[in-house]
């Protein structure tokens, strides 16, 4: 491989001239020369040039373009309409998601008191004891008081918004 000074014409002249000039008689000073080097007199080529994927380059100018982007009035104007909307969206689904588990606890709670009083006929009857009919009034309790409390939070967040 040719040295980097013999690949680049100019290069070589300005190191050859560089060099006469701290080589010749009575200039030994560096400021002394007016020719200035554009490498240093040391370095004769270069070893190793390292190589950046493609993927980095394309991260590179991705990131590049975002930041141009981002100085934009436009995308900013933009960026902030999306986020709006996107955040009403988003309370208008936690209501949604709220109600809607609500509705179904209240079901299951609807289910597990008849199931008590099914169990409390059959413990009236002598055919179960007290602990199958506990159990159904505590989950009928349960997931009645999940249902009402989840219509709670969102009449809470009805009345913040």
């Amino acid at each position: 491989m040719p040295h980097a000074a013999q690949r680049f014409g100019t290069t070589t002249n300005r190191l050859r001239s560089t060099s006469a000039c701290f080589n010749s008689p009575g200039r030994t000073e560096p400021g002394s020369c007016k020719v200035s080097p554009i490498v240093a007199l040391h370095t004769v080529k270069i070893e190793f040039v390292s190589k950046i994927s493609t993927w980095r380059k394309v991260g590179i100018v991705a990131r590049v373009a975002g930041q141009q982007v981002g100085r934009s009035r436009t995308f900013t104007a933009a960026k902030g309409a999306a986020r709006a909307t996107a955040r009403s969206f988003g309370n208008v689904l936690h209501q949604l998601w709220l109600e809607l588990t609500g509705v179904i606890f209240l079901v299951m709670a609807l289910s597990f008191t008849g199931a008590s009083f099914r169990e409390y006929g059959k413990y009236h009857a002598g055919q179960v004891g007290v602990g199958s009919v506990a159990v159904t009034v505590c989950c009928a309790v349960t997931f009645a008081w999940f249902g009402v409390s989840s219509f709670w939070r969102v009449r809470k967040k009805r009345s913040r918004s």
